[in-house]
């Protein structure tokens, strides 16, 4: 496919940026991506890590099944989970204490999808009769005195670019995958504990860029405003939560996919580590920057789906075999003595400069701090040069994916998609290895930073939703990539969006939360700590 001057221009730009960082001439490419560092200063990081979470080895790789099978209860932490029916955790204690049936929690979500899904765009397809007779199974079952997992009878939303056993998995586009009719793997463990399936969320293309209004498909809408982008590409989860179209939501992240709706809808998102959760089953954007994980209200109930989707799996050998931790048990409410590293990412490109973006992110600085933490002002190494190695790295492997369907059906295709995923065109072979390079460069200078801090907070993204109008505009002026999401896809570590307050014309804002890799434990304790004390989480209830 040919590209114009400007854009092959645009795509040279960012690969001399990566010729150009400061990387030793004896540092390897990652040509195999693992989340672990591999300088040979910090050669027992995962190890040291693993050891931390789980002293006595006690959940170890053999407490996390290859292939999906019915785990047992997940226990709570030291705060019982509320009686809210719209959070997983409040559905499942009233689930288990009968006050509420499966049935009458998924007729819920199906009334909320059928309320909302026209104008806010929230399902490429919907299973409604399947659902309705898991949850009476799940009634059933309840009712002989049986458990059929810590996500029984509980309504959840798949991405549509996970492949499920209900129906065909379109990508979101006109130019769908093969049919596959089974469950990715993140898919079979939800259902294993219990979880029912009520549709496959609305997705930008294949994961990429923004709406084509003049294709025949929904067009996502911002629940708290309709002329608004929900952002992308998991729109249809992040919006659906905010619906009640369900209770929880798988995503996919392959440069803030997950964060970025969330942060835009007012709803909690978790990029895991690279290698926590299989993505086997799952289409890819770019295969190594690619991340599954979940998407609910609250970061406890990100936990709680974390503890099933999460561990190792042969189907997928870039999943890891670093212990799963009990990560609801983590969650005390207390971040005392945390060391937290603060990026106001003010350096590049004004990302908080708007006054109120500004003024919202110090609130939340001070809430940390009443927490117990211990604010450290740091700045994220390699910056412009890992942006750069994202963008090589994620559309060489979209374009490696896409290129034989660009040619023989490029006019079915989103326009952004086509534009974005061709830039890779311009690309060589020398850059992508260039490219591979620099995302291991900055690996051992991420782990150097977290030697110092426990954590990392930024906001999650440089602007609130934007209007459809604007859109392109902003695409173009480089406004929305002030924060630059996919930072933190390049080099693995574990990302969590919540939401920290809101713009003078009340759009939800987002606080990001990074951790070490594999240490989601952390990063999850502070985003539930920081909702129990804020409650911003709580804040649709009067959009």
């Amino acid at each position: 496919m040919a590209i114009d001057g400007g854009a092959v221009a645009a795509a040279r730009e960012f690969a001399e940026r990566l010729h150009a960082a400061p990387v030793p001439r004896t540092t390897e490419p990652a040509a195999v991506f693992s989340a672990a560092p591999a300088s040979p200063k910090h050669p027992t990081a995962v190890r040291d890590l693993a050891t931390r979470l789980d002293p006595a080895g006690t959940t170890g790789p053999s407490d996390a099944p290859p292939t999906p099978a019915p785990p047992g209860p997940v226990p709570g932490g030291d705060a019982a989970p509320d009686d809210d029916l719209r959070t997983l955790s409040g559905a499942a204690a009233a689930l288990r204490r009968g006050t509420v049936r499966s049935i009458e929690l998924v007729d819920a979500a199906l009334a909320a999808g059928d309320k909302s899904d026209a104008e806010l765009g929230l399902f490429l397809s919907r299973f409604a009769d399947r659902a309705r007779e898991a949850a009476q199974r799940v009634d059933d079952a309840l009712a002989a005195g049986d458990d059929p997992g810590p996500l029984s009878g509980l309504p959840l939303g798949i991405k549509d670019l996970l492949t499920t056993e209900d129906g065909p998995t379109s990508a979101g586009s006109l130019v769908p995958p093969p049919d596959a009719r089974r469950d990715a793997t993140a898919v079979a463990r939800l259902r294993a504990a219990g979880g029912i399936v009520v549709g496959k969320t609305l997705t930008s293309e294949y994961g990429v860029g923004s709406p084509d209004p003049a294709k025949p498909l929904p067009v996502p809408r911002n629940p708290w405003d309709t002329a608004r982008w929900t952002g992308g590409s998991s729109a249809g989860s992040a919006a659906g939560l905010v619906a009640g179209a369900f209770l929880g939501a798988l995503g996919t992240d392959s440069g803030g996919s997950i964060r970025m709706p969330s942060a835009f809808c007012g709803t909690t998102g978790l990029k895991p580590t690279y290698g926590r959760v299989s993505r086997a089953g799952g289409l890819p954007m770019g295969w190594s920057t690619d991340h599954v994980g979940p998407m609910a209200t609250t970061a406890r109930d990100c936990a709680l789906l974390l503890s099933v989707i999460a561990g190792p799996d042969p189907a997928d050998p870039t999943t890891s075999e670093v212990p799963v931790p009990r990560y609801l048990e983590g969650l005390t409410g207390d971040l005392t003595g945390v060391r937290v590293g603060v990026d106001r990412l003010d350096r590049v490109g004004g990302a908080v400069a708007d006054p109120a973006l500004a003024s919202v992110f110090a609130a939340a600085l001070d809430e940390l701090t009443a927490l117990g933490a211990e604010l450290v002002e740091v700045a994220l190494p390699l910056y412009p040069e890992l942006a750069a190695a994202s963008i090589v790295l994620t559309l060489s492997e979209a374009l490696t994916w896409h290129r034989a369907d660009f040619a023989a059906r490029g006019g079915d295709f989103f326009a952004n998609t086509l534009a974005t995923v061709g830039l890779a065109e311009a690309f060589t072979a020398v850059d992508y290895v260039q490219a591979q390079r620099v995302r291991r460069a900055g690996q051992d200078a991420v782990s150097a930073l977290f030697d110092a801090v426990d954590l990392v907070v930024t906001p999650t993204a440089s602007i609130a939703a934007t209007p459809y109008d604007r859109l392109d505009r902003m695409f173009e002026s480089g406004e929305f990539f002030a924060v630059y999401a996919p930072y933190w896809n390049v080099v693995g570590n574990p990302a969590l969006s919540v939401p920290m307050g809101f713009t003078a014309d009340r759009m939800p804002l987002g606080l990001q939360v990074i951790g070490a890799p594999f240490d989601e434990a952390l990063v999850l304790r502070a985003g539930d700590a920081y909702q129990r004390r804020t409650g911003w989480h709580n804040e649709w209830r009067a959009r």
